[in-house]
């Protein structure tokens, strides 16, 4: 198969690009460091929810998707879009040296006419500042012997309503002619797509959007704690559950609280089993969550840890144990997957430390059930 278009990163992002692009007639090679990850998409077995290996595997015996190891096939396509991870340091910042390994390992096979689009989020000024001058160690120059744009990801997995095929797509090139090359090949598969002047301007949309996301989060998380004080319930507010990186220290102390008052026992010693680690509901991505940093604080104060998550097979070292919460001195709910009867949870368990308002109305009340 010769490809139409090249996705580096076979992940959250990448699949479904390549979905999209294939389910539009395009060929797609997908580029993964992964021998099993490749593998498994060239049997049509997917490794991301939002992709089910039943339409991957359609469009793999179609002829349309195929994966690879090799940077050298990614450059026999026409168009190149590179989508990795882009983890958070300690900092808070977005550390690129993914991005960067990948594209200093792309750019000795970047040849005249290749179009290179960014999707991963990142801060403005890096696909000019950052990616522009390593490919252009190629002897190649942006804008006049290649096309070089950004167009932020904005996959929201577990969603059927807004995929990658109807979210709009912003894209920025360093010219207007990468501009415009990078919009025609979102055309072909996205429903809309909306042009802006710069790729730091594409960039910035990105920030914006997780600067809205946060800001709304925390304002939620303050009247949270502002009402707990005040033995107020916040049911009219759905997001009253959700934690950002401020709150699992919160939540550690409210779990405290509610084995010291709830059974007379100490953090220290007691089995907990955590319950849900993806981020949000019903998806496998755990990218972000805070049930990494809340089993920290936990184990780091004694506490023998343990979770259950039906679509999260292993996470963080951990695999996930059998659902059986009355063997347990406590369950905290982190994420409230739809697969878990909550009515009959606060039944078999000892203690509930509900952070997500799973449990509604049946564990406001219920002298087993703390909440945020």
């Amino acid at each position: 198969m010769r490809p139409d278009v090249a996705i580096i990163g076979a992940g959250y992002v990448g699949m479904p690009l390549a979905k999209a692009f294939a389910e539009a007639g395009r060929n797609v090679l997908l580029r993964d460091v992964k021998a099993e990850v490749v593998d498994g998409i060239n049997r049509g077995e997917s490794h991301i929810g939002d992709v089910p290996s039943g339409e991957l595997k359609r469009l793999v015996d179609a002829g349309r998707i195929e994966a690879t190891l090799h940077m050298d096939h990614v450059a026999e396509a026409e168009a190149i879009l590179v989508a990795l991870p882009t983890p958070l340091s300690s900092q808070r910042e977005p550390d690129l040296s993914i991005v960067q390994a990948a594209v200093e390992e792309l750019a000795p096979h970047l040849r005249k006419g290749h179009l290179v689009v960014l999707e991963s989020t990142t801060y403005p000024g890096t696909t000019r500042e950052v990616l522009q001058p390593i490919l252009e160690s190629s002897g190649l120059t942006a804008g006049d012997d290649f096309h070089l744009a950004f167009s932020p990801e904005r996959v929201d997995p577990g969603r059927t309503d807004w995929t990658t095929h109807n979210t709009p797509k912003i894209v920025g090139g360093v010219t207007p002619a990468c501009t415009e090359r990078a919009a025609e090949l979102y055309r072909g598969a996205v429903e809309t797509v909306v042009p802006v002047s710069s790729p730091e301007a594409a960039e910035l949309t990105k920030l914006l959007e997780n600067i809205f996301r946060a800001v709304n989060i925390a304002l939620v998380n303050e009247l949270a704690q502002l009402c707990e004080r005040m033995d107020i319930d916040v049911e009219f507010i759905e997001l009253s559950g959700k934690i950002n990186a401020n709150m699992p220290y919160f939540c550690r102390s409210l779990i405290s609280q509610a084995l010291n008052h709830g059974s007379q026992k100490s953090l220290k010693g007691s089995r907990l089993l955590v319950l849900g680690v993806s981020y949000k509901a019903d998806v496998d991505d755990v990218r972000e969550s805070p049930a990494e940093k809340i089993i920290q604080l936990l184990e780091k104060a004694g506490a023998n840890v343990a979770y259950h998550d039906p679509h999260v097979p292993e996470f963080d070292g951990m695999r996930s144990v059998e659902y059986a919460p009355e063997e347990y001195d406590g369950v905290v709910i982190v994420t409230a997957h739809t697969a878990i009867d909550y009515d009959e949870l606060v039944e078999r368990a000892q203690i509930v430390v509900d952070l997500r308002n799973a449990t509604g109305r049946n564990g406001t009340g219920n002298g087993k059930v703390w909440k945020l």
